[in-house]
C-alpha cells in the first residue's frame, strides 16, 4: 500500500475489516457465557474447564508481537486472510471437539488466528486512511470493540439456553467464510518484503514475556489472588523479559519485533497509558456487570445480555452523532469528559445494592457507553495517527500488546477485589457495592494523565479531525 485509498474504497475496506475484528472479539464473550455448560457437558472441574478461556488468551497474546513482522513479510492482505483462515479452522475444530483436552487444544489454534486480526487491521487501516482520516478509519476497530462483549453475551445466552454448545464455536464459521471471500476481493494487494529478517532474540524475549504476564493474570483469579506464587511468579518473570526486550529493541541495529521507540512520542505514549489504565475500569466492568445482574438480581443469562445492550447503544450514539459535535473540541476535553461520563455511569451501581431501580441502572449503562466512546476512541485515533506508513504494522502491534495486557489485568484486579469481598460479606450485594466503588475510583485514574495529551481544536488547524490536528501539533512541537 503506497498511498491512502479513495473515500469509497476506504469505506468498503473498513466494513470488511470490522467484520473480521468483530467475530474474533465476539468469540471471547460467547465462550465465557458457556463455560458452565461446558463444565457440565464434560463432567470436569472449574479449574480444568477454565483452560478453554485461558488457552485461547495465551495463544491470542502470543502471536500479537508477530503480526507486524508477518504483515511486512507476506503483505498485510495475505497476513489478514491467513489470520482469519486460522481462526476459521480453529472454530470448526472446536465445534466438533469430543473431549475437553481436544477443545482446549483447538481453542489454542483459534487464538493463534484471532490474536493477529486486530493489530493487522490497525496497520492496514492506518496505512489506507493516512493521518487526516485515521479517526474515521479507526471505527473499524472501535465499533467491534464496543459491540463485541455485549453482543457476545446476548448471542451466548441464546445459544446456551436454546441450542447445543457446539454452536458457540460453529457460529463463527459462516461469518469467517464471508469475511475471507469479501476480503480477498477488497483488501489492497501489496507484495511482501521478502528481505525482512525475523527478530529471533526479540521473539525469544517478548512473546514468552507477554504470555507469562497473561498467564499470571489468569491465575490471580484463584485462591490467594495476586499473592499466590502461581500468579506473581509469572508476572515477575514476564516483567523481566519485557524489560530485557526493551533494551534489545533500543540497541538493535535491525528492526525489532515491535517498535518500542514509538512510546517516546507524547501522543502514542500517553495514549497507550490511558488505554492500559482503561482495563481497570470499563473492561473490568464487562466481568462485574453480568455477575451483578445474575448473582444479586437473579437474572438469567439471556436477560443479562439484553440488559447490557444500553451500553452499546450509548457507544453507538457517540460514534454516529456526538462524535461529529466534538470534532472541533480540544482532544483533552473530549477524553476527560468521556472519563467523567464513565464515572457517572458507574455511580448508580455503586449506590443501588439489590433494590436499585432498573431504569436508573439502564441509564447508567447508556451514559457509560457514551463515556467509553469519548474516552477511548480519540485516544486510539491519536496514537495511530502519529505513525508513519512504515511504522504502522509494528506500531499497531505494540499498541495491541498494551491493550491486551491492560484489559485482562484490570479484569483480574477487580475480580480479586470482588472475590475477597464475597468471602467476607454477609450478602452478595454488599460485596458488589464495594467492588463498584473500586471501579469508580479506577475510572478516575486516567484523569491524571489526560492533561499530558497534546491538544488543539480541529477548527483552529483547518483539518477535519481531532486526531489529525493533534498529530499536527505534535509534529511542530
Amino acid at each position: 500500500m503506497t498511498s491512502p485509498l479513495p473515500d469509497r474504497r476506504l469505506t468498503m475496506l473498513s466494513v470488511v475489516l470490522a467484520l473480521g475484528a468483530l467475530v474474533t472479539l465476539l468469540d471471547t464473550t460467547i465462550v465465557n457465557v458457556a463455560l458452565h455448560r461446558l463444565q457440565v457437558e464434560f463432567g470436569s472441574s472449574v479449574a480444568d474447564t477454565q483452560w478453554v478461556s485461558t488457552g485461547y488468551l495465551l495463544a491470542f497474546v502470543a502471536v500479537i508481537p508477530l503480526s507486524g513482522w508477518l504483515s511486512e513479510r507476506i503483505g498485510a492482505r495475505n497476513a489478514w486472510l491467513l489470520a482469519i483462515a486460522v481462526f476459521l479452522i480453529g472454530s470448526a475444530l472446536c465445534g466438533v471437539a469430543g473431549t475437553l483436552p481436544e477443545l482446549i487444544g483447538f481453542r489454542v489454534v483459534q487464538g493463534l488466528g484471532g490474536g493477529m486480526v486486530v493489530p493487522i487491521t490497525m496497520g492496514i487501516m492506518t496505512q489506507a486512511a493516512g493521518p487526516e482520516r485515521v479517526e474515521r478509519a479507526m471505527l473499524a476497530i472501535a465499533l467491534p470493540a464496543a459491540l463485541g462483549p455485549i453482543l457476545g453475551s446476548v448471542l451466548g445466552g441464546v445459544i446456551v439456553e436454546s441450542w447445543d454448545w457446539h454452536w458457540v464455536f460453529l457460529v463463527n464459521v459462516p461469518v469467517c467464510v464471508v469475511a475471507l471471500a469479501v476480503g480477498y476481493l477488497v483488501l489492497p494487494r501489496v507484495p511482501g518484503q521478502r528481505e525482512q529478517r525475523f527478530d529471533v532474540l526479540g521473539f525469544a524475549l517478548l512473546t514468552p514475556g507477554v504470555v507469562a504476564i497473561a498467564f499470571g493474570v489468569s491465575r490471580s483469579s484463584g485462591d490467594g489472588g495476586f499473592a499466590a506464587a502461581s500468579a506473581w511468579g509469572p508476572l515477575v518473570a514476564g516483567g523481566v523479559l519485557l524489560a530485557l526486550f526493551t533494551l534489545h529493541a533500543l540497541r538493535t541495529t535491525g528492526k525489532p519485533l515491535i517498535d518500542v521507540r514509538v512510546f517516546a512520542r507524547r501522543s502514542f505514549g500517553v495514549g497507550s497509558l490511558i488505554t492500559f489504565m482503561s482495563g481497570f475500569s470499563l473492561y473490568a466492568l464487562t466481568l462485574v456487570l453480568p455477575l451483578y445482574y445474575q448473582v444479586v438480581r437473579g437474572e438469567s443469562v439471556l436477560a443479562t445480555g439484553l440488559l447490557l445492550i444500553p451500553q452499546s447503544v450509548g457507544t453507538m450514539l457517540y460514534f454516529g452523532l456526538i462524535r461529529k459535535f466534538t470534532a472541533h473540541l480540544d482532544g483533552r476535553v473530549v477524553v476527560g469528559g468521556g472519563v467523567v461520563l464513565m464515572m457517572i455511569g458507574v455511580l448508580p451501581f455503586a449506590l443501588s445494592g439489590a433494590g436499585g431501580q432498573s431504569l436508573l441502572l439502564i441509564a447508567g449503562q447508556f451514559v457509560l457507553g457514551i463515556g467509553f466512546g469519548a474516552s477511548t476512541f480519540p485516544v486510539l485515533s491519536l496514537a495511530l495517527a502519529g505513525l508513519s506508513h512504515e511504522e504502522a504494522p509494528r506500531g499497531s502491534a505494540a499498541f495491541s500488546v498494551v491493550q491486551r495486557v491492560g484489559s485482562p489485568l484490570g479484569v483480574a484486579v477487580l475480580a480479586t477485589i470482588l472475590q475477597s469481598r464475597l468471602n467476607g460479606a454477609t450478602t452478595p450485594e454488599n460485596a458488589f457495592t464495594t467492588t463498584f466503588w473500586w471501579a469508580l475510583a479506577f475510572s478516575a485514574i486516567p484523569l491524571l494523565v489526560v492533561p499530558f495529551l497534546p491538544g488543539r481544536s480541529a477548527a483552529s488547524t483547518g483539518e477535519s479531525s481531532p486526531a489529525a490536528s493533534l498529530r499536527s501539533l505534535e509534529d511542530h512541537s
